[in-house]
């Protein structure tokens, strides 16, 4: 069979769900930035042509600025913990006990629950009134009175991070977990028999076989953070005073709550070119990674 009719036959499979893609996603992307050089005030709705007014308003904004550092410091602070939480978890489920089984069932359960489910679950929790962690500090003498955590702007973004990282480190777990299982026993056993250390073996033993698959996790999971919305918007509205507020937030605020689509509109696509910027990097990052493990 010639290489030109597998070639053929290939690209037939994929035109269905090529169909589709341009469909669901290529439409509405090409309405949308077409919709960002107007004024317009509602979706669905014709305004006048403004150029790149909304682009400039945008970039050169207070609120853009400040929702982007706070979005950034979102996706850094629960990336970086979920990927060491992480990695000590799978690191303790590839240990021999009793009930590893069970554990690893259980741990998978906060990934599977829906964000909605979630974050409903964290706002009980932390709820000033009744909430279990006010409860638990008081009794432990951590706390003289009920804070509500989710209410001041000092503590409500840390609260959101503990609550993604609770969320997603089962992911990050889990695919660390497969990588460990690759690690030849006779590797670890002579390390153990050369007198190595425990740091000494995930440094230079465990850790080479993590590093791919780590990086792929801390693809997706960078990705996902810096467009958070649902857990977020569940939880807090972006309040209080805007210090939880993310980009997806604004632009949802900006092209719903406020009617500006125009301007929505070309914030989404700021966003979206952020984002493609970053996986674009994270990919060759990924390749270079690869090639030297090769």
């Amino acid at each position: 069979m010639s290489g030109t009719w597998l070639t053929t036959r290939a690209w037939l499979l994929m035109l269905p769900l090529l169909v589709v893609m341009i469909s669901v996603i290529g439409w509405p992307l090409v309405d949308t930035v077409g919709l960002s050089f107007t004024d317009a005030k509602l979706v669905g709705t014709q305004g006048n042509f403004v150029g790149i007014d909304n682009y400039a308003k945008m970039l050169s904004g207070s609120n853009f600025q400040r929702t982007l550092i706070t979005t950034a410091w979102f996706a850094i602070v629960s990336v970086a913990a979920e990927m060491v939480i992480g990695v000590l978890a799978a690191l303790l489920l590839n240990q021999q006990f009793r009930g590893r089984t069970a554990l690893r069932a259980l741990m998978i359960l906060p990934w599977a629950l829906p964000t909605v489910v979630n974050a409903t679950l964290w706002r009980l929790i932390y709820n000033p009134e009744y909430g279990a962690l006010n409860a638990a500090l008081t009794q432990l003498g951590l706390l003289d009175a009920y804070r509500s955590w989710l209410g001041e702007p000092g503590t409500a973004l840390a609260a959101l991070i503990v609550a993604d990282c609770w969320k997603n480190f089962p992911l990050v777990a889990l695919i660390a977990l497969a990588a460990l299982q690759a690690v030849p026993r006779d590797i670890t056993a002579a390390s153990l028999v050369d007198g190595a250390g425990a740091f000494a073996r995930f440094r230079f033993v465990i850790l080479p076989y993590l590093a791919g698959p780590l990086m792929v996790a801390l693809v997706l999971r960078t990705i996902e953070a810096f467009k958070v919305f649902d857990i977020i918007w569940v939880m807090t509205r972006g309040g209080p005073a805007n210090s939880t507020r993310t980009l997806s937030i604004l632009v949802y605020q900006e092209a719903f709550s406020f009617q500006r689509a125009g301007s929505g509109a070309s914030l989404a696509l700021i966003v979206t070119l952020l984002v493609t910027l970053l996986a674009a990097g994270y990919a060759a990052l990924v390749r270079k990674t690869a090639g030297s493990a090769a």
